[in-house]
């Protein structure tokens, strides 16, 4: 078990405030020094504002712009690695078409876009401007890695520790811990003959990890004055077959994880971390990132895995859809109508979804990955099997979808 990253949340301030800076610079010395002195070293600090539609409501395009570069050259000085300026929404349209410009003028800068809006239901405008966002940032770099700094939402709440998602709600300076564990459920599933067995080893692993973070982290709030707000605990992946969650999936006796009983497995490791007891906050669901995690990338090489999978296991577990490969021609209408099913199933089955998907230039349904990049396993690109969606869907308003 790692820790893939420390967020910390708060408001900057426009102008940039000092005293934002000099409590930033604080928390991050004493969660390198606190984390690292019980050998829990943090791979990546981060920084999550409020939605940048509202921090920033009232300025111009370029002004947004400069404000995003301004704010990541002060954090980057103070040794943040990463900041997301929250999600684009709903009730702010023209806060969409800025996100392109941000993320090309940016190193390190992650946004986002929301579906949704609480108890008014699926914004129809925000899905195409989603789905137009993922289009124009294709072609920003070869590999398609600009649609990694960005992810629609469906039904997100604030707080979440994982990028793209996290964003703040402005209620004070808090901070929050992201995981990479799907170790623990490899080697619990793997040492075990069933699957009481298996759960109460996983439980078992995740609540005495989740004691000891909680530990040093209540240390940490104190010493800094930062509320901690929890631990998302969701099995996130590694590129290596003893940190992946397709195996851990196919321990419990699939042939291959998107056969028939892939459901059942999926469901059955969500629910078990659903059991444990930790302080929670963000998705604590069942992340299922295709190019990050060694199996799922060789599953869908194989065929075996396709979107609609992705999608059908996000409807018992997930955290939605994740580094999906996809054709470099895809269309906006066509991206949009994979938005369109998963902010419907976010909302129906009243859980946070996010999408992030990566169309890669050049490259069609089938043809392999050549990505020379650590942190992904390469695969082949998923068949879309999506088409342009037209009469109600092209219209504006809300889709009012309730939960079950």
């Amino acid at each position: 078990m790692n820790i893939r990253s420390v967020t910390y949340f708060d408001n900057p301030g426009y102008p940039l405030r000092d005293d934002f800076l000099q409590g930033a610079e604080v928390f991050l010395k004493e969660a390198r020094t606190r984390f690292q002195e019980v050998g829990l070293d943090p791979q990546t600090v981060r920084f999550a504002s409020p939605p940048f539609p509202i921090l920033l409501d009232g300025l111009r395009p370029e002004e947004i712009v400069d404000y995003a570069r301004q704010l990541e050259r002060a954090l980057n000085d103070l040794g943040f690695e990463y900041l997301s300026l929250g999600p684009a929404l709903p009730e702010k349209p023209d806060s969409y078409p800025v996100i392109p410009e941000i993320i090309k003028n940016t190193d390190n800068t992650f946004c986002s876009g929301m579906l949704t809006q609480p108890d008014i239901g699926l914004s129809l405008a925000a899905v195409r401007a989603c789905g137009k966002i993922i289009h124009q940032l294709t072609p920003q770099d070869p590999n398609g890695f600009a649609n990694l700094y960005f992810a629609a939402l469906g039904n997100v709440p604030a707080g979440g520790p994982f990028f793209p998602a996290a964003y703040h709600d402005d209620s004070g300076r808090k901070f929050a811990i992201a995981l990479e564990a799907a170790d623990l459920a490899v080697e619990a599933f793997s040492n075990s003959a069933s699957f009481p067995e298996a759960r109460e080893k996983l439980i078992q692993m995740m609540e005495q990890g989740g004691e000891n973070l909680e530990a040093v982290a209540i240390g940490l709030s104190g010493i800094s004055k930062t509320q901690f707000s929890g631990i998302d605990y969701s099995l996130a992946p590694f590129p290596e077959p003893h940190r992946s969650i397709g195996r851990a999936l196919e321990e419990t006796g699939l042939k291959a994880i998107g056969d028939l009983g892939s459901l059942t497995a999926a469901a059955f490791l969500a629910d078990t971390i659903d059991r444990a007891e930790f302080r929670r906050t963000g998705f604590n669901g069942l992340m299922l990132p295709v190019l990050e995690d060694y199996v799922f990338a060789q599953r869908g090489a194989e065929g075996k895995l396709g979107v609609k999978d992705l999608l059908l296991f996000s409807s018992v577990c997930g955290t939605g859809l994740d580094t999906v490969p996809l054709p470099g021609d895809a269309s906006a209408e066509q991206l949009s109508a994979v938005l369109f099913d998963m902010g419907a199933l976010s909302l129906r089955l009243d859980k946070p979804l996010t999408a992030r998907l990566m169309p890669i230039p050049g490259k069609k349904a089938g043809e392999s990955t050549t990505f020379d990049f650590p942190y992904f396993a390469n695969s082949r690109i998923l068949d879309l099997q999506a088409e342009g969606l037209g009469n109600f869907f092209a219209g504006d308003g809300y889709l009012d979808i309730r939960k079950r």
